[in-house]
């Protein structure tokens, strides 16, 4: 068993209203993020996503940056962070993020037109801030090469409809406890 699967398999869970929510270092930052098991989802992503003439990796703040820069890092391919603050810089963009749990505003910079981009998360559930990354991609006029998120939450409203979403793998919140539900992930 890899570290990501096992790591998942010790996860706590907690419960927001209706929405059971397990506490990982991919998604949370707690407990502590091991290196080695950054080093294995970022071999991961690697091996998984389209990099072919990829220009810019786009995250959203907070949880995708730490799997974001290790990827650039590895990759030499830039990053542009979806922040929650808004500066007011020029070409600015403005997006909604709705989740199972939150609705907020965010923002982008940095993505022009035509720019081939790599979305990458860290967790797949609603699939509601993927959603508002993609339109706003698509608004400015980027084209998305590839989405991947780590984990992928099943049961969840977590279809893409324009866009095939690559995830390491796939679990499931059954009885308290986090379950394997496809160990390798989508695509």
């Amino acid at each position: 068993m890899d570290k990501l699967a096992r790591s998942l398999r010790e996860a706590p869970i907690i419960e927001k209203g209706d929405y059971h929510y397990f506490v990982h270092p991919i998604s949370d930052g707690v407990p502590m993020l091991e290196p080695s098991l950054l080093r294995e989802i970022v071999i991961k992503i690697i091996r998984k996503a389209n990099l072919e003439e990829v220009d810019k990796i786009v995250t959203p703040a907070a949880m995708g940056i730490h799997i974001s820069t290790a990827v650039s890092l590895m990759t030499d391919i830039p990053l542009v962070v979806i922040r929650k603050r808004q500066y007011g810089l020029e070409g600015e963009v403005s997006l909604a993020q709705v989740t199972g749990y939150s609705e907020s505003e965010m923002y982008m910079n940095d993505v022009a037109e035509g720019d081939r981009v790599l979305v990458l998360d860290d967790v797949l559930s609603t699939g509601g801030t993927l959603r508002g990354i993609t339109q706003a991609l698509e608004e400015v006029g980027a084209d998305v090469a590839d989405i991947v998120a780590v984990i992928k939450k099943v049961g969840g409203d977590n279809a893409m409809a324009d866009y095939d979403v690559k995830t390491l793998i796939n679990v499931d919140v059954v009885d308290g406890r986090v379950v394997i539900v496809d160990e390798h992930g989508d695509g």
